[in-house]
């Protein structure tokens, strides 16, 4: 089946920088907004019923997280970003999601946004934008729709575990990085296993018509993987060198970690990328293998035939004056000899291990 290609950018040909137009096409989310409002003393999770109860946790000393799922509805987003002060262009950015991963400074926040990867029910590869706002005592994130990698930075908000209540906002955002980069594990171990299913199908003979296609798509999904990663390990090397009073220095030490891990997932990725290659090549020496038996069964048979066409030619030729015609047992000795050359040729060919 042939897929349809989407043309992001035509939703924005045309429009006045700083637009804030909705590239995505799931147009009909519903807005959710979750919030984390904690210290080492406390910790408050709230549903909020619009967006504007975010506002309330503009000048607080706790650590505030505001998790906003449904980038189509742009106007909460614009009225978040006159009331934080956030630039037009950044709130384009947050609902443009043919972002490439990447960082912006600007006077009072940070702005980063990564690709988060899953596979879902259907075993599809999803690539999902998410944004990063970072202040002082704030951190806004902004996802497509619900369902996300970050249940485990609840958990530690919630139950007071590590140390993820007694640290600043910026620990905040590498937790949440983390946990993104954490899940690029489970996406190349899952890519990895259907490598090694492909080459384990293709070596043991058990191919199909559509095994060539499969490849193919692989093959794109790695380098889909590959288009949101890479670009990552920029990011966290600018945050790691920057020296914005956003990022406190004992944080940084975590942002290398996660560095690690990013230099640890692309190394993965390129040996898939090469196995994949490889897979195609061998996929198609295995189909140019059967062929070759297919041809050699066929040149056997047609090798042992030749001579015995050879024989009956002559004997059914007709003349009138040959001399195994009057001879009695002509008939069977010719078969005779035509049986022996049959089964000589086959002794020939196994003693030569052609067949």
């Amino acid at each position: 089946m042939q897929r349809r290609r989407v043309n992001r950018s035509k939703k924005k040909l045309g429009q006045i920088p700083g637009s804030i137009i909705y590239t995505g096409e799931r147009s009909k989310e519903d807005l959710f907004i979750e919030s984390f409002d904690y210290n080492r003393q406390h910790c408050s999770e709230k549903t909020l019923h619009s967006i504007e109860e975010s506002f309330e946790f503009k000048n607080t000393d706790a650590v505030t997280w505001v998790n906003l799922n449904g980038l189509n509805h742009v106007n909460a987003i614009e009225k978040l970003g006159q009331h934080f002060g956030f630039h037009p262009l950044v709130l384009e950015d947050v609902v443009n999601i043919a972002q490439r991963p990447k960082i912006d400074e600007h006077e009072g926040y940070l702005f980063v946004v990564l690709k988060m990867l899953y596979y879902n029910k259907e075993n599809n590869l999803v690539s999902e934008q998410v944004s990063f706002l970072l202040g002082k005592n704030y951190l806004f994130s902004f996802q497509e729709s619900e369902g996300d990698v970050f249940d485990a930075v609840r958990v530690r908000i919630r139950q007071d575990k590590g140390r993820i209540r007694s640290m600043a906002s910026d620990y905040l955002l590498y937790s949440l990085i983390d946990a993104i980069v954490d899940h690029y594990f489970s996406v190349i171990e899952i890519l990895g296993d259907k490598i090694e299913d492909y080459e384990s199908a293709i070596f043991e003979g058990e191919t199909d018509h559509d095994t060539s296609r499969k490849i193919q798509d692989l093959k794109r999904e790695i380098l889909r993987v590959r288009r949101s990663i890479f670009p990552l390990r920029e990011v966290i090397n600018k945050i790691e060198k920057n020296e914005n009073p956003l990022i406190h220095k004992k944080t940084i030490t975590y942002f290398r970690d996660v560095y690690d891990h990013l230099i640890q997932v692309t190394e993965n990725i390129d040996i898939y990328r090469e196995m994949i290659l490889g897979l195609m090549d061998m996929y198609m020496t295995s189909i140019s293998n059967k062929m070759n038996e297919v041809m050699k069964v066929l040149t056997i048979m047609a090798s042992i035939f030749i001579p015995l066409t050879f024989i009956a030619g002559i004997y059914g030729m007709n003349f009138n004056y040959m001399p195994e015609l009057q001879f009695k047992y002509g008939y069977f000795l010719v078969w005779g000899i035509m049986v022996i050359i049959f089964v000589g040729m086959l002794y020939y060919f196994k003693r030569k291990k052609w067949i």
